[in-house]
């Protein structure tokens, strides 16, 4: 437990990595005077406000999401396995934002970001209702295989619409791998006020979910109303999910590293996880951004793919260690 008190400190090393480190580095002192008196003909002062700020605030705001939205997955289908990337999630919420934008013709607008949040509800029940037909209902192993097939299409599709427009690889990108470079033009003030107010209903009903773990009946008989907060926890899911792919691109495995970093430095309280999981959510992601920034200097590898890279071996280690029992 004592290691939870170190959480704050590594996401505050994480800030101000991703302020001050990348192809550009940027001393404090530069940084703290584009905040106090900011110069628009000092590059430092330009790149720290017009990148490097919005850059950070897409990574608090997807970390947070994305890391918290494992915790109440894991929560509500006790399976280790399921996050909002892996699941499909993600690429629900992103195939419908650039559908829209193909429509509408641009992809700023708030209209068409908002269609992430439909997008991110009907590709979450599309894989639950997949994972649980046939005889056994959804356990952890259909539930992986249903979303792995289902995010692969999705992705599918979106590539095939970026691919309609003009913009190039970089928007390719972004709507497949995930990245925090396009943070400038994303709603991410409307994003952060979603998260918290998800963050904090999830707080408040963290109890109510927690009896889930005990089973459906038995959670009935100690009082919780079962299929109302599997209902809230999916919602709330979806709105996380949404935010996220928002402001940063669907982002894959850190709804998988975050919730099994929380369990094993707080344990197996849920509200404590979640606290956890608002801290080390965008630390991690914060610092596979830093990373990928210096890996391949001048260039950059994107956010998404960094988390990735860490977040398959995890997804593997933590396939085999589910019980057989409960692979159907």
């Amino acid at each position: 437990m004592r290691a939870g008190f170190l959480l704050p400190l590594a996401l505050l090393i994480a800030v101000l990595l991703a302020l001050l480190v990348g192809v550009r580095m940027i001393p404090p002192a530069a940084a703290w005077a584009a905040l106090t008196s900011f110069d628009p003909y000092d590059a430092d002062h330009v790149a720290f406000l017009d990148l490097r700020l919005p850059r950070l605030w897409a990574g608090l705001i997807a970390g947070t999401a994305l890391g918290l939205a494992g915790v109440i997955l894991r929560a509500l289908t006790r399976n280790p396995l399921a996050e909002p990337g892996a699941l499909g999630i993600n690429a629900g919420a992103a195939l419908a934002v650039v559908t829209g934008a193909l429509i509408a013709g641009r992809g700023d607008g708030g209209i068409v970001v908002a269609l992430a949040f439909p997008g991110a509800l009907a590709s979450m029940i599309a894989v639950f209702f997949i994972g649980g037909m046939g005889r056994g209902g959804a356990g952890p192993m259909r539930l992986a295989l249903a979303g792995a097939v289902l995010n692969a299409l999705l992705l599918s599709l979106t590539t095939g619409i970026v691919l309609l427009r003009s913009e190039g690889v970089e928007v390719l990108r972004f709507w497949t791998v995930g990245s925090l470079t396009q943070a400038a033009g994303r709603p991410l003030a409307a994003m952060a006020g979603l998260v918290a107010l998800s963050a904090l209903i999830a707080l408040l009903i963290a109890p109510r979910l927690e009896l889930l773990s005990l089973g459906d009946s038995m959670a009935r008989g100690l009082g919780a109303r079962a299929g109302r907060v599997k209902a809230a926890g999916l919602i709330l899911v979806a709105m996380l999910a949404a935010s996220s792919v928002a402001v940063a691109g669907p982002i894959a495995f850190l709804g998988l590293i975050v919730p099994e970093l929380a369990r094993r430095i707080v344990g197996a309280g849920l509200r404590a996880q979640m606290l956890a999981a608002l801290l080390l959510g965008p630390a991690v992601l914060l610092l596979a951004d830093v990373a990928g920034r210096l890996i391949l200097q001048p260039g950059e590898v994107r956010a998404g793919l960094m988390v990735g890279l860490v977040g398959g071996p995890v997804f593997i280690a933590l396939a085999r260690r589910v019980r057989p029992g409960a692979l159907a």
